[in-house]
């Protein structure tokens, strides 16, 4: 086998072992070890990130066409973002108690089921990347939880709410594809890939200013996509 193949043969590796970190991230929730749990979330994240930028690097689709990257990525991103936080929270106490508790795990799995099998959950417009409605991001719903330690009701409530936001048609930035305000976002998203470590280094008594500077980015993120999307309609 050629270098090249076997490079490229290295980047679906590399994206396989987003299972595995799903797989330790159930283990270690069933532990209690929620801090543990977090550092998976984070490390399953940046592969998430690098993945696709090396699999355009190592022309993975042109070496390896037979073998379907993006079904590989949507498996991995469905078990670390959407199934594991919800084994996350709902092992350790962040949902209601009973039967309800239980609605509320369930409820993000059946909805990401469907996004994820949607054609058009990653339309491209006018040459620009997005996710069509709320993008599964489960796992940092379930860290905010942590972080701020919220209310088992208004836990069920936002994932309720987001659940509701899968199917509301607003497309939200891609942040490694969408190319308008790249450079800010990159650099933003990594300011708050600094913040998630320090805000889960200092669990469970996270820095007020840190969280809330982590909390900005989301704001600035949020923003974002519905300027682009009503630009988008605009246009329309």
């Amino acid at each position: 086998m050629s270098g090249a193949r076997l490079a490229a043969l290295a980047v679906h590796a590399y994206t396989a072992s987003g299972s595995v970190l799903a797989l330790l991230m159930v283990h270690y929730s069933y532990r209690g070890d929620v801090e543990t749990v977090l550092w998976l979330f984070l490390a399953a994240m940046v592969v998430d990130g690098t993945d696709g930028i090396l699999a355009r690097r190592f022309r993975v689709k042109e070496l390896f066409p037979g073998f379907d990257g993006a079904l590989l990525d949507n498996i991995v991103d469905y078990m670390t973002y959407v199934l594991a936080p919800m084994a996350l929270l709902w092992a350790n106490g962040y949902l209601p108690e009973g039967l309800f508790g239980g609605i509320c795990a369930a409820v993000p799995l059946l909805a990401s089921c469907v996004q994820f099998c949607r054609t058009d959950a990653k339309p491209v417009v006018a040459g620009e990347h997005f996710f069509l409605g709320f993008p599964s991001y489960w796992n940092i719903v379930a860290f905010y939880v942590v972080a701020t330690s919220l209310d088992t009701g208004v836990t069920a409530a936002v994932l309720l709410v987001c659940t509701v936001l899968v199917f509301v048609p607003i497309r939200y930035v891609y942040p490694s594809r969408t190319e308008a305000l790249w450079q800010l976002t990159f650099v933003l998203t990594a300011l708050w890939f600094a913040a998630y470590a320090v805000i889960v280094a200092q669990l469970p008594d996270p820095h007020g200013l840190v969280v809330a500077g982590s909390v900005a980015y989301l704001v600035y993120y949020l923003v974002l996509s519905l300027w682009l999307t009503m630009r988008a309609e605009s246009r329309n």
